[in-house]
């Protein structure tokens, strides 16, 4: 409703001229009731001071009150005063009372929580791919969600960091984490990718300090840095069921706890309990990963015990919809399991992981459904969460939830509103990598794409492998006949044609994104069995999803899985693997040869894979008992040698070497 003196205003402004003015009212004149929420007190709203101040205008019932008693309160200070003054009687100062206990003003209040997950360095607009937004346009549409309500939190479900485009990972990531403090989020719950270059490089990021190596660390605005070097992050990492073996403490807090109106939000973080094996082994050294579900149901009694009731889950694991889009139509995947067995206390899961957006309502351990979300990737998503809490009994009564769009801005005369002082940051990163960024390191004749055929081979695969071959077979680097790289370290396609560059040419910043991990290589001696076993190990049952190896010139084999990889992984992909056909054995006996001559299991072989493999990530444990082994090159210095070695221009893999019968 419009208030008397608000009416007034507008009315007065709309008949006045064009220079200034004073508008003058009248005490003691009245149009309306005193509405408290929608209740009518009946009491006249009357306007109080010439300045057409009214009783409405003094009753703030329009903000939120952490209670029903402390609106109670307010509106007895208010109508006493007003008593005092001469301007309402004892009647209607009861009635005032009355339409203020009727109202059930403060017996609930409203929380947003922004959420986000998998956001992976990716601060730049459009690096790494044309449709990521960046963070400048993902920093002003969180902020406008920020700005409807001021009980707020701004959470984010893991992947923050690592795996990031160059204008992020070139310098330790520590872009992103300065950019997330500008933009002043609450809590993120580590991810597997947290721990890509280990604790002690994570416990950096939450506490600061500059790498004691790195000669790209503290390069921030001095503005972000603390005297002189890199801050770390003004936000809390949450780490519930990550516990030191030794100390039986968790690495960070597992719980994360906002305060509103005196109404307590709890946020429980964790990553995926499988997160060993698909991380090198020596980032997790020394440390446990806990199973989700029994962790959180864990902290739930000594939760209630500090008067908690509203309980909000940030979880590193997530589902494949079988729809694109966000909705839920079959959803599957570790999060159903992990949410089916939830304590009844938890209200609500932000969950990652996967890549994937949905917005669903999944069954606890007493079939009640509750809210969980996930937004995409990249910046692209933003989830906005409405959580409703009764404040008598403070547990959250309602939620309503949806996956925001965060816009791409343009290339030229863009029209994209954008967080000006996020981008500041990005500006100042992109001017420190340009030169290392440009820096043009070979060529090639075609886009390569990192897209796999039907077969699970793709030509970026095929390309990457050779030149890891190339680096390690002769005799002073290994004597290499194979080598092998995992698909979740090819980040990027190669493009042929992109701004700033001659069509053809490939710069170190696109070489730098598709393998942004900067692992070294490894080779290592194996037996013609361990080959066969490594290859059986693509679709383990440890793992969620086929993770098909990408394999060097001179290699081949055929496979008998059943169902087509052309996709990369789509969501009916994932599902249909995780409920039928995982573990089983598909590499058709005989068909594996090294230049023609099929492997004999009892024979020995020299093959190179990166040290993330050679550890047994991607639960590839069959490398782990390769012997003799030998250390190399980074593996982006083995891409960039590999195109000085063929100066005319390296074409797409034929993507020939692996076949699907």
């Amino acid at each position: 409703m419009f208030k008397f003196s608000t009416l007034a205003l507008v009315l007065a402004s709309a008949f006045a001229p064009a220079c200034a003015f004073a508008v003058t009212c009248t005490p003691g004149t009245a149009t309306e009731n005193v509405l408290i929420g929608s209740t009518d007190s009946g009491v006249a709203n009357r306007v109080l001071t010439t300045s057409c101040v009214t009783i409405d205008d003094q009753i703030l019932d329009e903000q939120q009150w952490g209670s029903q008693a402390a609106f109670l309160s307010h509106v007895s200070q208010i109508s006493f005063n007003l008593l005092k003054q001469g301007k309402i009687n004892a009647i209607e100062r009861s009635k005032l009372m009355r339409a203020a206990q009727t109202s059930a003003i403060g017996t609930t209040i409203k929380v947003k929580i922004i959420g986000f997950n998998d956001f992976h360095g990716y601060i730049k607009s459009r690096e790494g791919s044309s449709s990521n937004p960046g963070a400048a346009s993902f920093a002003y549409q969180l902020k406008q969600l920020r700005a409807q309500n001021p009980l707020h939190a701004v959470v984010s479900a893991g992947d923050m960091i690592g795996a990031s485009p160059l204008t992020s990972a070139l310098f330790k990531d520590e872009p992103t984490i300065e950019v997330m403090n500008r933009i002043g989020i609450d809590f993120n719950a580590v991810g597997n990718h947290e721990f890509d270059e280990g604790r002690d490089e994570l416990l950096r990021m939450q506490n600061g300090g500059n790498h004691p190596t790195d000669i790209y660390s503290g390069k921030g605005l001095d503005a972000d840095l603390k005297d002189g070097e890199f801050a770390g992050a003004s936000f809390k990492y949450l780490a519930a069921n990550v516990v030191d073996a030794n100390s039986g403490e968790t690495l960070f807090p597992g719980v994360g706890v906002k305060n509103f109106l005196g109404n307590k939000v709890a946020f429980v973080g964790m990553t995926l309990e499988g997160t060993p094996t698909i991380v090198s082994p020596s980032g997790v050294a020394g440390l446990n990963f806990q199973d989700e579900a029994d962790t959180v149901n864990a902290l739930v009694p000594q939760l209630k015990a500090q008067g908690i009731q509203s309980i909000v889950v940030l979880i590193h694991e997530g589902g494949f919809p079988t729809v694109s889009g966000g909705q839920c139509v079959g959803i599957s995947g570790a999060i159903l399991d992990i949410v089916n067995r939830l304590d009844p206390a938890v209200d609500l899961v932000i969950s990652g992981h996967t890549h994937q957006e949905y917005n669903c309502l999944v069954n606890n351990s007493a079939g009640k459904p509750i809210r969980v979300t996930s937004a995409f990737q990249y910046a692209r998503r933003l989830s906005d969460i409405d959580m409703v809490i009764d404040t008598r009994i403070r547990d959250v009564v309602s939620i309503a939830a949806n996956n925001v769009v965060v816009p791409v801005p343009a290339v030229s005369n863009n029209t994209v509103p954008l967080d000006a002082s996020v981008q500041e940051v990005i500006d100042h990163y992109a001017a420190e990598s340009a030169v290392p960024a440009a820096r043009l390191v070979g060529k090639i004749t075609a886009t390569i794409s990192r897209n796999m055929n039907t077969a699970g081979e793709s030509a970026l695969g095929d390309v990457i492998a050779d030149a890891q071959l190339d680096a390690t077979n002769d005799a002073d680097t290994g004597n290499a006949v194979i080598a092998l790289m995992n698909p979740g370290g090819i980040r990027a396609d190669l493009p042929f044609s992109a701004a700033g560059k001659t069509d053809g040419e490939v710069t170190y910043g696109e070489a730098f994104t598709t393998q942004p991990f900067g692992n070294s290589l490894v080779t290592m001696t194996l037996t013609g069995a361990q080959i066969y076993a490594v290859l059986e190990q693509q679709w383990g049952a440890a793992q969620p999803f086929p993770r098909m190896l990408q394999v060097s010139n001179g290699f081949s084999y055929s496979h008998s899985f059943p169902l087509p990889l052309d996709r990369n992984l789509t969501a009916t992909e994932g599902t249909q693997f995780t409920t039928s056909v995982r573990g089983n054995s598909y590499v058709v006996p005989g068909s594996v040869t090294i230049n023609g001559v099929p492997v004999d299991a009892a024979a020995s072989y020299r093959v190179t894979v990166n040290s993330f493999l050679a550890d047994g990530g991607d639960t590839f444990t069959a490398l782990i008992g390769g012997t003799d082994r030998l250390g190399g090159a980074v593996d982006t210095d083995a891409l960039e040698a590999y195109f000085a070695a063929n100066p005319d221009g390296i074409a797409p893999g034929a993507q020939n070497r692996i076949t699907r019968n």
